[in-house]
């Protein structure tokens, strides 16, 4: 059958790539590409040209000047005079352009161009890409590919990269020549580049603005070899020799650009294909290649365009086709808990896919992504004739036919009509897509196709394949499964398409005092305790004594008779002994702090603990009462359908209930997903795995708070320990540039002397030079403990208020909830219980009872908001008075 990516879509309008000769000018190609398109338009179906050669400023489609793409907009189809084809006029187009000499076209459309190039780099259907290390040897080969993919049917005419051919003008310099005549290179190269290039040699002034004034050759002078051959250049004798003298200057064709791809150098053969499908174009050409052209060592092909694209697809198709086919399997076991009639039912799939083969090859359509995705809903609907079927096989035999053969004809001939209606609709509603000529019926054809010719087969085979099996399957014993093994065979089915990672929770519901007991697996904990340790160990590393040095001296006293001193000894320096204490201080109130910082993060997980799990409390609440509104409107709906079989009302109130109980199922789920988002964030403070979920009785109210306590917040602790570590940073400082002392202990001999001669040495340091620089130090440590001073009066000053807002807070939630406590909650039972009685009876509308319904509903959700309000602000105001 062949296969391509996407079929091609007609769009109405062409465009023509206009090659020229490497090299050609700038204004050369406009005014080729200015003659084609005046041949162009002498075409009555055409309606204007654009032309666009090379790159532009922003070089987004960067081209040499030698190419143009070429634009042709075409009229209506409907307004055209002449009776021909859309591929008809772009040969006649083609074939008129073929009398401007030089010029090469490649034909395409606009968009299939440009989505060509974005997908995969080039603007052709189909691109053969050679890789290898050097461009000559890719060229070559090349050119060997382009002769081979000539010949093969369906490629257009090929297009070969431009890598080479781009001619130019080679200075090829004679070393003892110029040595002769006394010039050096760099003099030479300078001439040659003034001359033709041009040099600046001074300023123009215009007012205030300044040019450079810049001399070279005249035009008439620079245009061919033979001006570069005869540019005279001035020796240092003072004559003057033509440059051919000392170079030889040559016209020769360059390299015009070198491509890369994934990092190796790479020549594409581009070509469209024509008249056949992609996939058989490039398995000829495959085949051909591996006979005809046999790359060296370290030189491969790869396959580019839409073949590419088709590729992947087709690897997905793999995946996805049998991912569908399982799961396909899977709920027919399930519907019928036998792998006999899963099997018996699932062969009306082959049966299906053979009339979708047979109506592609009848249309002459090759094998595409849209006819893959057309078979995956072919599968679903041939399947669905094969349920209805043996559905009423299995009725038929618990309503106490046994004969096999009676039940199958009976069954038929009852469901032959629902078979035939089912496929019926579902081909002709594709009838319209496959014979559809507008835009984009090439890709609508091929799925529907698929679709209209696999029902066909697929529901005469239904009708009489499947009894026919159907009575095989049944002659034999029944394979029953335990419901174990259907666990296990879904699991099995379902592997085909992913590989499922389940992390196992387990749910516990427990209280809020147990819950902040769990609190202490916080990590928050675990990094203070680090930090408490690291304190620990920084006061236990300042030592009064540094390292000890040892010391060995030689002094020549008399270098006549060899007369010396041998000193050997120890050295020990010590620290200002305030410098230590004041070290040793600073470390530990660095210790207190960390301590201090416990409270502080016990206190704030105590209270997030605490806003989490009433938060879920509340959720649970309002979650059980949408769940007891829903089961009202349920039995109300019954109630109002009960009515509409009687006479007794219209259908607006079973629509009514029945709409009001969909907009409850949509509220539980996002209250259910609100539930999710707050355990999420319980299991973060208590680090555990496990769902956590509060007790299964009302929302219960927290106690009023009790006043303020006279111990001081952990928050103002943990600040007032940042004034003492600044204070004791002030000590440091001032300890710093006290005097230091070393001693020495040595012992020396002369040479030639018995005995050694011991002693010692004391001295002491002092920072006479830097005293400013040291009172600034001071300075900056006192201003630090200032800062955080201000900082404790701010943070006590922002507590206080705090406390006072909550707790007015509480109070404020506290009057209103009063209300609902004594009067609304009660009030709310009783309607709900008197206007659902009132609607049985018919003394009240639907309507009447939704009001009356949603009045009582929303008076407990306000209850509970309320409730909830109540609780969050009695959780902060603990927080703010430490408890």
């Amino acid at each position: 059958m062949g296969g391509e990516f996407i079929p091609t879509l007609t769009e109405g309008d062409f465009a023509f790539q206009c090659f020229l000769p490497q090299g050609t000018s700038l204004s050369q190609s406009v005014e080729t590409s200015m003659q084609a398109s005046r041949l162009i338009k002498e075409f009555d179906e055409v309606k204007m040209v654009v032309n666009r050669t090379g790159s532009a400023e922003i070089p987004t489609d960067p081209m040499p000047p030698e190419i143009t793409d070429m634009f042709i907009i075409l009229k209506p189809q409907r307004k055209w005079k002449r009776d021909i084809s859309y591929n008809e006029l772009s040969d006649e187009i083609n074939n008129k352009l073929d009398v401007i000499p030089g010029i090469v076209i490649e034909k395409t459309q606009p968009i299939q161009m440009r989505f060509n190039e974005l997908m995969t780099g080039i603007r052709q259907d189909v691109a053969v890409k050679i890789f290898g290390e050097n461009m000559d040897t890719l060229l070559a080969y090349a050119n060997e590919v382009n002769t081979v993919v000539q010949n093969v049917e369906g490629a257009t005419e090929p297009m070969v990269e431009r890598v080479a051919g781009l001619p130019q003008i080679v200075i090829k310099y004679n070393r003892s020549q110029i040595a002769n005549y006394g010039l050096n290179i760099e003099d030479i190269n300078h001439i040659v580049s003034t001359a033709f290039a041009g040099g600046e040699a001074g300023v123009v002034f215009e007012n205030e603005r300044k040019f450079d004034l810049v001399v070279r050759l005249d035009s008439s002078h620079r245009n061919n070899i033979d001006d570069v051959s005869h540019l005279f250049i001035p020796t240092t004798n003072g004559t003057q020799i033509p440059l051919s003298q000392v170079a030889a200057i040559k016209l020769e064709l360059g390299p015009a650009q070198i491509s890369r791809e994934a990092g190796k150098r790479r020549i594409v053969i581009g070509f469209n294909v024509k008249d056949r499908d992609v996939a058989s174009v490039v398995k000829d050409i495959q085949k051909e290649l591996e006979n005809k052209v046999i790359l060296p060592e370290g030189y491969y092909y790869t396959y580019g365009g839409t073949f590419e694209n088709l590729q992947a697809a087709s690897a997905r198709l793999m995946i996805a086709v049998p991912v569908a086919l399982g799961l396909i399997f899977l709920i027919l076991y399930f519907t019928f808990y036998s792998l006999k009639q899963a099997s018996l039912i699932f062969t009306a799939i082959p049966m299906s896919a053979i009339g979708g083969v047979f109506a592609l090859l009848i249309r002459d359509m090759p094998f595409s992504i849209s006819a893959g995705i057309g078979f995956i809903a072919l599968f679903g609907v041939a399947v669905l004739n094969g349920i209805v079927l043996v559905s009423t096989f299995n009725q038929l035999e618990k309503d106490g036919i046994k004969d096999i053969f009676q039940r199958v004809l009976e069954g038929t001939k009852i469901r032959l009509r629902p078979v035939l209606m089912t496929a019926s609709v579902a081909a002709l509603g594709f009838i319209p897509m496959a014979l559809s000529t507008s835009a984009g019926a090439e890709v609508q054809k091929p799925l529907a196709t698929v679709v209209i010719g696999g029902l066909i087969t697929a529901t005469f085979l239904t009708l009489v394949v499947l009894p026919l099996l159907y009575i095989i399957f049944s002659s034999k014993s029944k394979i029953k499964i335990k419901p174990k093994t259907t666990v296990i065979v879904g699991i099995i089915l379902l592997s085909l398409s992913t590989t499922l990672q389940a992390q196992q929770t387990i749910t516990k519901r427990i209280s809020v005092i147990e819950v902040i007991t769990l609190a202490d697996n916080n990590l928050q904990y675990g990094i203070n305790n680090q930090q408490i340790k690291k304190a620990k160990a920084q006061i236990k590393t300042v030592t009064t004594f540094s390292k000890i040095g040892v010391f060995a001296e030689n002094e020549d006293m008399r270098p006549s008779d060899n007369t010396g001193i041998l000193k050997i000894g120890v050295s020990q320096s010590i620290a200002w002994p305030g410098l230590n204490k004041a070290q040793k201080k600073l470390y530990g109130e660095q210790l207190k702090y960390y301590q201090a910082n416990t409270s502080v993060i016990e206190l704030d997980i105590k209270r997030n603990v605490r806003t989490v799990y009433y938060q879920l409390w509340y959720l649970q609440d309002k979650q059980q009462l949408y769940h007891r509104l829903a089961s009202i409107y349920k039995s109300l709906n019954d109630a109002a359908r009960l009515k509409v079989k009687t006479g007794d009302s219209p259908g607006l109130d079973s629509i009514a209930a029945n709409v009001r109980m969909r907009e409850l199922q949509a509220l539980l789920q996002q209250i259910g997903k609100d539930i999710q988002i707050q355990q999420h964030s319980l299991m973060q403070y208590l680090n555990t795995n496990e769902v956590i979920l509060p007790l299964l009785i009302p929302l219960e109210k927290l106690p009023k708070p009790d006043m303020a306590n006279d111990t001081i917040h952990p928050v103002l602790a943990l600040q007032s320990q940042n004034k003492n570590m600044a204070n004791a940073g002030i000590g440091v400082v001032k300890n710093e540039n006290k005097p230091e002392f070393s001693g020495r202990l040595f012992s020396q001999r002369l040479w030639g002397a018995k005995d050694p001669f011991t002693g010692f040495s004391v001295s002491a340091i002092f920072p006479l030079f830097g005293a400013s620089a040291y009172r600034s130090k001071v300075k900056v440590a006192q201003v630090d403990m200032a800062v955080q001073q201000k900082q404790y009066e701010y943070d006590k000053q922002v507590l206080n208020t705090r406390q006072l807002q909550m707790l007015q807070e509480v109070e404020k939630n506290k009057s209103m909830l009063s209300f609902y406590e004594t009067m609304g909650l009660k009030q709310a039972d009783e309607i709900i219980k008197a206007a659902s009685l009132a609607y049985r009876a018919g003394e009240i509308s639907f309507a009447e009872l939704s009001q009356f319904l949603t009045q009582a509903i929303e008076i407990q959700k306000n209850y509970l908001e309320n409730l909830n309000a109540y609780n969050q602000s009695v959780i902060q105001y603990n927080y703010y008075i430490n408890q």
